[in-house]
């Protein structure tokens, strides 16, 4: 009896697994203008980020306003707030990759799909997450990932979870540019949080090659190393504004 019941409710998990997957929306296609508007997105734009900035006060710097075209957004995760940074800066929509098991819970769950979420494991080896994104940014979209993989609750946030493999690939595969992005404190109420977009980085000498693993790695470290690097130049940008202050 009992490995009946089990059974019964394997079929129904599997049942709403399938009929959730025929509502999940995957791919959306361009306006006259060539941009890919996810309208439930932009709701939601208006509805939180409002309440996001009034909560977690922040305050954006560098290439802030992402041009039409497939790109992929990468940055360092603290907060589940952090989905907001990247959607300032574009009103297109936006791919996010997240933990497949939010996909079940409800209300977020439903959103997700809704909004073109794609459903990833954590280590990184998820294959339909990868020709998801591979289908996406082959339709022109964009997409935002977070290689940490999880939210950085260790220690003062100095240094990066380990970063999974993902970015380089899809980056190269698609011929897509990289936006990097750096959360360069951790975020706090009423405090306020700088975030650095960097140029798009292009991977295009690694194009038309056959690469190895270690290839792939590489550039996966050269992703990461430029948000160190963004984080940093920043923080020398904010020390010479504070001396000149006190100079003058």
């Amino acid at each position: 009896m009992q490995e009946n019941s089990a059974a019964e409710k394997r079929g129904k998990r599997e049942k709403k697994g399938e009929k959730a997957e025929k509502k999940r929306k995957l791919l959306f296609p361009a306006d006259k203008k060539g941009r890919h508007i996810i309208r439930l997105m932009n709701l939601l734009r208006v509805l939180f980020v409002p309440v996001h900035f009034l909560v977690y006060p922040y305050k954006l710097y560098g290439h802030k306003k992402a041009g039409l075209g497939p790109c992929i957004y990468m940055g360092n995760h603290y907060c589940i707030w952090d989905v907001f940074y990247p959607a300032r800066t574009t009103w297109e929509g936006i791919h996010y990759l997240m933990k497949e098991s939010l996909m079940h819970v409800p209300v977020i769950g439903s959103w997700a799909r809704r909004v073109g979420a794609i459903p990833a494991m954590r280590d990184g080896k998820d294959v339909r997450a990868v020709m998801d994104c591979v289908k996406v940014l082959r339709n022109g979209e964009k997409i935002s990932m977070f290689p940490e993989g999880t939210r950085n609750k260790e220690g003062d946030g100095e240094t990066f979870l380990p970063f999974h493999g993902g970015a380089a690939f899809l980056a190269i595969k698609t011929k897509s540019p990289i936006i990097p992005f750096v959360i360069c404190n951790r975020p706090r109420v009423w405090h306020i949080t700088h975030v650095v977009f960097g140029e798009p980085m292009e991977l295009s000498e690694y194009y038309d090659r056959k690469l190895t693993q270690e290839d792939f790695d590489e550039a996966d470290e050269k992703l990461k190393n430029r948000l160190y690097e963004l984080r940093a130049e920043h923080r020398a940008m904010l020390d010479a504004k504070k001396k000149r202050k006190k100079n003058k």
